[in-house]
């Protein structure tokens, strides 16, 4: 995570639909096959739960975690294995290693940070010859959530407080991250999915995007402006996403990235 825009985050808001977020992490990590890293990073590690799946996958491997959020790391240290996982609250842009590592993982953070396309080739140099760069990110900011969003953000009624906080386009696509990474000297593989998740509870959407994309919204604005917005917000997700009997579809796009440092 990031403190970007001022957000605050919430391990408890982030975590209800946990199962359904933590799908796009496990299917970037499987693709990474047979590989055995024995130092790995995880930039941007959050409330810890799925850094702790790489533990278990590789148990010889000394993974070193970070994030920016206070609130994440405190709960993310209940994680910690002595000599083998750490955690500590840092800032993903300031990283730098002690040495080259094997695997740098990275689970929907870089479209929280605006500078990312300079960071990503730096982060592959830190790399063994033969290391990867494992990253996925949300690609659904055209998606009638985010669209409602920024329009909501930038109307007369909020654009003084809340227009500068939402982009547009934060992140590339498959072929512009594969274009960014091969001329670094990394083979890339590159590719999206769109998952229809099927989400239950009342407002679930709203329940979806108060844990990410409301974040900076939600810090900056006091109690009775909150509940303003998210009125006005919650109308319109009903609108665009409306609940079936059998729960509510939301389609939940992802780009996915593995960039492999060539050995010469």
């Amino acid at each position: 995570m990031s403190r970007e825009n001022g957000a605050v985050w919430d391990p408890a808001q982030y975590g209800i639909f946990g199962g359904e977020r933590a799908r796009p992490f496990a299917e970037l990590v499987a693709r990474l096959g047979d590989a055995e890293p024995a130092r790995v990073a995880d930039l941007g590690c959050g409330s810890g739960e799925l850094t702790a799946t790489l533990a278990a996958r590789w148990p010889r491997a000394v993974i070193d975690a970070l994030d920016a959020s206070p609130e994440m790391i405190a709960e993310a240290r209940r994680h910690e294995i002595p000599r083998r996982l750490s955690f500590r609250v840092g800032d993903v842009t300031a990283w730098k290693p002690d040495g080259p590592v094997d695997l740098i993982v990275s689970n929907a953070v870089l479209q929280w940070v605006p500078e990312h396309l300079d960071l990503l080739p730096r982060w592959a140099a830190a790399l063994a010859p033969g290391g990867r760069l494992a990253f996925q990110v949300p690609g659904n900011f055209g998606a009638p959530s985010h669209v409602l969003l920024r329009e909501l953000a930038r109307s007369d009624r909020w654009r003084a407080r809340l227009g500068h906080l939402q982009e547009d386009a934060p992140v590339l696509d498959p072929a512009g991250y594969l274009d960014l990474l091969a001329r670094h000297g990394c083979a890339v593989d590159a590719w999206e999915t769109t998952y229809a998740q099927v989400l239950h509870g009342g407002d679930p959407v709203l329940e979806w995007v108060k844990g990410t994309a409301l974040r900076p919204v939600l810090s900056a604005l006091g109690p009775d402006e909150t509940a303003e917005f998210l009125a006005a917000y919650r109308d319109g997700l009903r609108r665009a996403y409306p609940a079936a009997p059998y729960g509510t579809v939301f389609p939940f796009r992802r780009i996915f990235v593995i960039a492999t440092r060539n050995t010469t």
